[in-house]
């Protein structure tokens, strides 16, 4: 009979103590079994959502040739980290006719796909450490991780010209 109570109270504390060692997901389906999923799973959504780029992150001005053009950047992780970079004064070499591009000295997070097609003003990533600011649409079939679009293009592509160009992006200040 005590070896039966000695059995329990050892199994009662392994348990009570190993709960310090639970991952996330592991609390969430303890929590499950005890009824208090919603606390533990909203916890946990609150942590994840840390890294989110803030709404007013994603607002940035490109400054090139004497004018100033709004983009959004898009809600990514190459975006996001392009964002904790700014502002950034790039010395931008043509390509092509259509692009401008950028060699950075680090890598950005890349999720490259075939997009449907370039459009005027897309800000894209190729590899994972070119930036590209195109201002010609057309089509592709090169891979590249978008990270955003110029809101209004009209006039980019007189701004950049021809040849290389000195292009900044910064975070737009909004009051």
């Amino acid at each position: 009979m005590h070896s039966g109570i000695k059995t329990a109270a050892a199994i009662l504390f392994a348990v009570l103590f190993s709960g310090c060692q639970l991952s996330a997901d592991d609390t969430a389906q303890a929590g499950t079994a005890a009824g208090t999923s919603e606390t533990v799973i909203s916890e946990t959504s609150a942590e994840s959502n840390i890294t989110e780029i803030e709404e007013d992150d994603l607002n940035i001005s490109i400054e090139v040739g004497g004018k100033t053009f709004s983009a959004e950047l898009y809600d990514n992780e190459a975006a996001q980290a392009f964002a904790e970079m700014l502002p950034l004064t790039l010395d931008m070499n043509e390509l092509n006719g259509n692009e401008k591009y950028y060699y950075l000295d680090s890598s950005l997070p890349a999720a490259p796909h075939v997009p449907d097609g370039i459009q005027e003003g897309d800000i894209m990533l190729y590899g994972s450490e070119c930036v590209v600011l195109f201002y010609k649409s057309f089509s592709t079939s090169y891979s590249y991780t978008p990270l955003g679009q110029v809101k209004d293009a009209q006039g980019l592509a007189q701004a950049l010209g021809t040849g290389g160009i000195t292009v900044t992006f910064r975070k737009q200040v909004n009051l």
